[in-house]
């Protein structure tokens, strides 16, 4: 069995954001040579998340609003985790969303259903996150 690893690197302008990363994912798995195996990727920070669904803006746009009822940026002084920081909701916006993916890998391709795309879901931004790609496989 061989193993692959490689961090993807991420420096969102915007507080919150979604970014498709599944090209990016792509590219790892044809660089690794693995051909049939299971690949993980996965946030490597506590205010962000790695999930799969549509590239629609639409949802995009939902998952935004749906997020911010569940747990909203402002008023700051409701979380009590803001005493010396402001990111209280990145970190609960992170719980929801999820840390990570796995997806099969089948012919060196990712085995994916209609629509599937990867996507890192930055919650606190503004400065440099990663993000691990592991493979494992044949």
């Amino acid at each position: 069995m061989k193993s692959y690893r490689q961090e993807l690197w991420f420096n969102a302008p915007q507080r919150r954001q979604l970014i498709n990363i599944t090209s990016q994912v792509e590219e790892c798995l044809a660089e690794s040579g693995i051909t049939e195996g299971l690949v993980l990727v996965n946030a490597m920070h506590i205010t962000a998340s790695v999930f799969i669904n549509d590239d629609e803006p639409g949802l995009h746009h939902d998952y935004e609003v749906w997020l911010e009822k569940l747990a909203p940026e402002k008023p700051y002084d409701q979380y009590c985790h803001n005493s010396y920081e402001d990111n209280a909701d990145a970190h609960l916006k992170r719980t929801i969303m999820g840390r990570e993916v796995v997806v099969a890998a089948t012919a060196g391709k990712l085995d994916f259903g209609p629509w599937e795309q990867i996507f890192y879901g930055e919650f606190d931004g503004k400065r440099k996150k990663r993000v691990l790609v592991k493979i494992i496989g044949e």
